[in-house]
């Protein structure tokens, strides 16, 4: 591919940490929306509900859906996407979560961009 054509895809990384109030509650969407899915193979089925089921991480890997994060930007097709979900220790106060000075700079600079 030349550089123009590449120059057309975008690579956005979001990074998440949520905190979960209910895990039942995750657990049992995660269980319906695995439900509803048709198109499942039964194996696959029985995999998933054991996934979901032992853990709330991949429960929300269920849950969570990159192509809906983008469906409704115009101009936009997802080509493609990968996540993952784990459990973490978490101290927000802790200098390991602040933002990489890159990413401050580049807020930065988008935040003046929007004011300006």
């Amino acid at each position: 591919m030349s550089t123009p054509e590449t120059s057309r895809f975008v690579r956005l990384r979001v990074e998440l940490v949520l905190e979960v109030d209910d895990q039942d509650a995750v657990t049992k969407a995660a269980l319906r929306r695995i439900a509803d899915d048709t198109t499942m193979p039964v194996d696959e089925r029985a995999h998933a509900e054991a996934a979901v089921t032992e853990d709330t991480a991949e429960a929300l890997a269920y849950l969570v859906d990159p192509f809906d994060l983008v469906s409704e930007v115009p101009g936009v097709e997802l080509a493609q996407a990968s996540w993952s979900s784990e459990r973490i220790e978490y101290d927000p106060d802790s200098p390991e979560w602040d933002l990489d000075e890159d990413d401050e700079e580049d807020f930065d600079g988008e935040e003046a961009e929007r004011a300006g």
